[in-house]
């Protein structure tokens, strides 16, 4: 066969139709999230003193996510304080304080199940930093369960942005299905599905377990 332009043109759209055609898993990646906190860069001066900057020790699964090597206590009206919280960066425009439904029986607080970002109206909390403490009126939340993917992953499983879908735990040690599952659909984002260590500890599963959209 005479090689020229035309016959690689033909072998490179050979090759691409069959990347293209080659099937797309159903399955999600699942990564389970300890409490953590969220800072802005004026909370972050309160708590570890003006100008501080953080120490990422660890790229998170989604891009530009980080864990860090600074931690903080916690504190409700328990008094009872959950030390060795970890910060995650960067740093945003709204501070947050993310639990499970266990941390807030230690604290005595009652967070609202919200999706990240969203802390209008959520529980106070204190934090308590080696420089200084802070007092939220608000920006305590139980993270909902959500899957972050991107517009191809969308596409691939028939939903979008903002939607709510019920997904199904084979991988652990109890089955079941969570149902109220919210879509995060973004160029930014990594396919993974995002559970608290209460969910994840209720279904027997970790960090790379999987799940898949129920039909």
């Amino acid at each position: 066969m005479e090689i020229n332009e035309k016959t690689i043109e033909a072998i490179v759209r050979q090759v691409i139709a069959g990347i293209d055609d080659k099937p797309v898993s159903d399955e999600i990646p699942v990564g389970v999230s300890n409490r953590h906190i969220h800072l802005t860069r004026e909370d972050l001066d309160t708590l570890f003193g003006k100008d501080y900057e953080l120490t990422p020790i660890k790229d998170l699964s989604q891009p530009g996510q980080y864990a860090c090597k600074e931690t903080c206590t916690l504190i409700g009206p328990s008094m009872r304080p959950i030390e060795n919280v970890r910060i995650l960066g960067p740093l945003r425009s709204k501070s947050q304080v993310e639990i499970a439904v266990t941390d807030s029986y230690v604290l005595k607080v009652k967070p609202p199940v919200r999706e990240s970002g969203k802390v209008e109206g959520s529980a106070p909390i204190t934090i308590v930093g080696p420089k200084g403490v802070l007092t939220l009126k608000e920006g305590c939340i139980i993270a909902n369960r959500h899957i972050h993917m991107s517009p191809a992953d969308a596409a691939h499983f028939g939903v979008k942005d903002g939607d709510y879908i019920d997904v199904d735990v084979f991988s652990g040690t109890k089955r079941t299905r969570w149902f109220d599952v919210q879509i995060r659909a973004s160029e930014k984002f990594t396919l993974e599905m995002h559970v608290d260590t209460d969910d994840a500890n209720a279904v027997g599963i970790k960090n790379g377990s999987t799940v898949t959209i129920a039909k």
